[in-house]
C-alpha cells in the first residue's frame, strides 16, 4: 500500500525498534505527529508530548544512555528546530545515542526569507555526528537508518534529520528500511594483548581509569571478570560511575572530574601505570591527571583517542571492549597479586579515602550539610533505582559521595555540565522502568531550566522524588569567583516556594524545616506515588574546600 513519507518513516521507526518520540508538534511536521497517534499497529512509538524542545532531547538522551539505542526527538521548524542545540551538543559531547526530527519549510521556499525558513542541517552540523536534510520522500526511510547507524557507532552521539513539509507529505514508492544489526568490532592481535599483561605483571602500582564508554553492560561485566581475577584499583570518571560492584568495593578508590584534589587523582598521579578504559577527554581533561607524570598509559577503547602534548599514551589499542577485556583475563593463567608494600599503601589511603563520606556535625540547625543528604539519600536509595543529577555545586557532592553499583544508574552531565538535565532524564528513566522509584537532584537555580516538565511528569504519573537543594545563588559559580576573586558577581536570584509550585502541577510538595527532619521527609518522599518534590535547605559553607589544590599525598 502506497504511504506518505511521514507513513514511511514512522514505520520505520517501529521496524527500528524506537519505544518513544519526544517533541513539540507544529505544522511543518504534524503529518509526523498524525502517523505517529493515530496508528493502529500496536509497535508505534508512544508520543511523549513535552514542554521545551531542549527537555524532549534531554529526555531522548537519557533513553540513549539508559538502553544504547537511539532516542528519537520531534520537532517543528525554526525556534523548534534551533532550540534543539544545547541538547544535541550535550548528547554528542556525553556519548548518548539520539536521532533528532526537525521539521523545514517546503523544497521551494528554502531560498526565501519566508516564515520559520532556517538553514536546519547547517546549523546542526558542528553538534551532531550525521545532519542530513532530505530532499526525496523516497529517501526518508534510508536516512533513518543511517541516522540510527551514526548514533549507535562508536563514538555515540547525536544525530539529525530535517524535513521539509511537502517531503514528509509527498508519496513514497521504495520499500521500507528493515533494522540492519550494529556493526561489530573486533578483539586485538594476541600480540598486542599479551604485551598489555606483561606491562601489568611488570607495574609496581598500575591503576584502571574507567570512563564513559566502559559503562555499558556488556563492558562492565567483562571489567568485573578482569577484577576478580587481576585486582586491580580503579578509578572511575563521573560517567563511569556503578562500574564498580559491591563485591569490588575494596578496590574503588572515587571518581575523578572538575577539581584536581580527589584521591583518585593522587593515585593516577603515583601510578606507574594507568589504563584508561573508555575514557574520553572531555570527562575530564589529561592535563588535569597526566601532566608531569612520570608513568606509562595504555589506551583502551572502541575508539581512537585525542592525542595531546598531555596525552600519548605508550600504547593505544581499539576494540571490542568487552571481548577485548575477557581475553585479557584469559591471558592471566593464575591470579594477580599486588606487591605487600602496594596493598598496605592502598589500604592507608582506601581508610582515608572512606572516611571522607562521613558529614560533620550540622552548623546550622536551619540548613543541612551536603555530606548529610548525600547520607540519607544513600540509604533510601537501593542498587536498582535510577538516580539523575542536575549540574550545580550538588553535583560535585554527589559525584564525589554517592555510590552507586550498577551502571549508568548514577546520571551525570560531565561533558558539557548542561543545567536542567536532571528532570528530563528522569522522566525518561520512569518511562522505561515504570515500577522503580527514580531520584533526581537538582539545585535551585538548575531545576528552573526545566521545571516546566514536572507538568509532563504529572501527566504521565512518574514516580520521581525530585530533590532541590535551596540557598539561593547559582552556587558553583560563587564559590568558584570568591576563591578567585574573594567577591562574586551575576550569582544572586530570588526566592522560590517549592513547595507551591509543586502543588500548582499537581505534585506533592515536601519541605525539610525544624518541624520536618531529613529522614523524616524523604521516608515520605520514597512511599507517596507520582512525582515529589523535596525543598532541602542547603549549608554550602564549606564548599570552597571543594577546589582547594592538591594536597600532600599520604602514598610519600
Amino acid at each position: 500500500m502506497e504511504q506518505t513519507g511521514a507513513q514511511a518513516l514512522v514505520q520505520t521507526m517501529i521496524n527500528y525498534g524506537i519505544q518513544y518520540v519526544f517533541g513539540i508538534p507544529g505544522a511543518k511536521v504534524d503529518a509526523v505527529f498524525e502517523a505517529l497517534a493515530h496508528n493502529d499497529d500496536p509497535q508505534t512509538p508512544r508520543l511523549i508530548v513535552t514542554r521545551h524542545e531542549q527537555n524532549a532531547v534531554f529526555m531522548a538522551a537519557a533513553v540513549g544512555r539508559l538502553t544504547g539505542k537511539p532516542g528519537v526527538v520531534l520537532v517543528t521548524s525554526g525556534p523548534g528546530v534551533a532550540n534543539l542545540t544545547t541538547g544535541l551538543v550535550t548528547a554528542t559531547a556525553e556519548n548518548d545515542p539520539v536521532i533528532a526530527l526537525g521539521g523545514q519549510v517546503p523544497r521551494d521556499d528554502l531560498a526565501r526569507l519566508t516564515h520559520q525558513s532556517i538553514p536546519n542541517q547547517e546549523i546542526l552540523n558542528p553538534v551532531t555526528k550525521y545532519s542530513v536534510e532530505v530532499q526525496d520522500p523516497n529517501n526518508l526511510s534510508e536516512a533513518f537508518a543511517n541516522a540510527y547507524q551514526a548514533a549507535v557507532d562508536a563514538k555515540s552521539g547525536a544525530t539529525f534529520i530535517s524535513l521539509p513539509q511537502d517531503v514528509v507529505n509527498a508519496k513514497v514508492q521504495r520499500p521500507i528500511m528493515q533494522h540492519n544489526q550494529p556493526m561489530a568490532q573486533g578483539v586485538l592481535a594476541p600480540a598486542a594483548l599479551t604485551q598489555f599483561v606483561q606491562r601489568i605483571q611488570k607495574a609496581h602500582l598500575p591503576v584502571i581509569l574507567a570512563g564513559m564508554r566502559a559503562s555499558d553492560q556488556a563492558t562492565t561485566k567483562a571489567l568485573r571478570r578482569f577484577l576478580q581475577k587481576v585486582p586491580l584499583p580503579v578509578v572511575e570518571t563521573f560517567q563511569g560511575a556503578g562500574i564498580i560492584s559491591h563485591e569490588l568495593e575494596h578496590l574503588y578508590y572515587g571518581r575523578v572530574g572538575l577539581f584536581r584534589n580527589q584521591t583518585g587523582d593522587m593515585l593516577l598521579k603515583q601510578a606507574d601505570l594507568v589504563i584508561t578504559i573508555g575514557y574520553d577527554p572531555i570527562e575530564y581533561e589529561a592535563r588535569n591527571w597526566n601532566q608531569n607524570r612520570k608513568g606509562a598509559v595504555i589506551n583502551l577503547d572502541s575508539v581512537a583517542p585525542e592525542l595531546t602534548q598531555d596525552y600519548q599514551p605508550d600504547m593505544t589499542l581499539q576494540g571490542n571492549l568487552a571481548d577485548t577485556i575477557d581475553e585479557l583475563t584469559n591471558l592471566f593463567q593464575d591470579s594477580y597479586v599486588l606487591k605487600s608494600d602496594t596493598q598496605a599503601q592502598l589500604a592507608q589511603i582506601k581508610q582515608e579515602f572512606d572516611r571522607q563520606d562521613t558529614p560533620p556535625q550540622r552548623a546550622h540547625q536551619n540548613t543541612v550539610h551536603p555530606l548529610e543528604i548525600v547520607q540519607e539519600l544513600q540509604k533510601q536509595v537501593d542498587d536498582s533505582m535510577i538516580v539523575t543529577v542536575d549540574v550545580g555545586s550538588h553535583y560535585i557532592w554527589m559525584a564525589r559521595h554517592f555510590r552507586s553499583y550498577e551502571p549508568r544508574h548514577l546520571l551525570f552531565s560531565n561533558g558539557m555540565q548542561t543545567l536542567g538535565v536532571a528532570l528530563p532524564w528522569a522522566i525518561a528513566a520512569a518511562l522505561l522502568y515504570p515500577d522503580k522509584k527514580i531520584v533526581s537532584v537538582a539545585g535551585d537555580g538548575g531545576f528552573l531550566f526545566s521545571g516546566q516538565e514536572l507538568e509532563t511528569a504529572v501527566r504521565l504519573q512518574a514516580n520521581i522524588v525530585q530533590l532541590v537543594w535551596v540557598d539561593g545563588y547559582y552556587d558553583m559559580v560563587r564559590f568558584q569567583e570568591q576563591t578567585k576573586y574573594g567577591r562574586t558577581a551575576g550569582v544572586d536570584f530570588g526566592p522560590v516556594d517549592f513547595v507551591k509550585y509543586a502543588h500548582s502541577f499537581g505534585a506533592q510538595g515536601l519541605r525539610v524545616d525544624q518541624q520536618h527532619s531529613l529522614p523524616q521527609v524523604l521516608t515520605q518522599a520514597f512511599v507517596l506515588s507520582g512525582p515529589v518534590i523535596v525543598e532541602i535547605p542547603v549549608d554550602y559553607s564549606q564548599n570552597q574546600q571543594l577546589n582547594q589544590e592538591l594536597l600532600d599525598n599520604p602514598f610519600n
